[in-house]
């Protein structure tokens, strides 16, 4: 029997020329992944708006891993952000709508590529969002366009070639990120900027979102 495809669903918040060529190369990644099969063994949603009601339904659909690349606003809330600075997403308002609407983030793994995700601010803002326990991937440091696409490349490329029999699919997900951030130490000589946690639903979205 045919194992079911991943979906991962890229949102592209940043809107920039450089943005649009890192979502790109993530794109070519994953097609390069499929092509190897004869059946698709992932399915790519790709979304970049400025749009809040289409922004919302993507942080919400039901996916593998939600991929979100964009400028991480690290200043008194937590907040995702265009280079332009006309498009914001903070998570506070994503939780405050996902819970009016009844339906949180509900992603297997959360790939926030973005600066300095990863920190404790983030993560408290993300727990508000969430239907679900996550596999979160965040970043303790100011990244750029090589830091992302050297960690991505490892991080699919692992996700991909283990298909994690027996394991659900945050675990999969955490096992191929602490493969990528084997993986980057060992090409590049450097820290991995990026770290891989597990992250469970707030008290309050528990509530808003029950």
């Amino acid at each position: 029997m045919a194992m079911k495809a991943k979906r991962v669903s890229l949102l592209d918040i940043g809107l920039d020329s450089s943005f649009d060529a890192a979502m790109t190369f993530v794109q070519s990644t994953l097609q390069n992944i499929n092509a190897e099969h004869q059946q698709p063994i992932v399915d790519i949603d790709f979304v970049r708006s400025r749009d809040p009601d289409t922004v919302l339904t993507a942080f919400t659909a039901s996916c593998d891993v939600l991929h979100v690349m964009a400028h991480g606003d690290h200043s008194s809330t937590p907040t995702f952000a265009s280079s332009d600075g006309r498009t914001k997403i903070s998570l506070e308002a994503l939780g405050e709508e996902a819970a009016s609407r009844g339906r949180g983030i509900s992603a297997h793994a959360i790939l926030a590529d973005g600066c300095k995700t990863g920190t404790g601010a983030w993560q408290k803002a993300v727990r508000d969002c969430l239907q679900d326990e996550v596999t979160y991937i965040g970043t303790s440091a100011q990244i750029g366009w090589h830091e992302s696409g050297v960690f991505c490349s490892a991080f699919y490329g692992a996700l991909f070639r283990n298909r994690g029999r027996g394991m659900t699919r945050a675990e999969q997900a955490q096992d191929a990120a602490e493969r990528a951030i084997e993986a980057y130490t060992l090409l590049t000589d450097r820290n991995c900027p990026f770290r891989v946690l597990t992250l469970t639903p707030s008290r309050w979205a528990r509530m808003a979102l029950a």
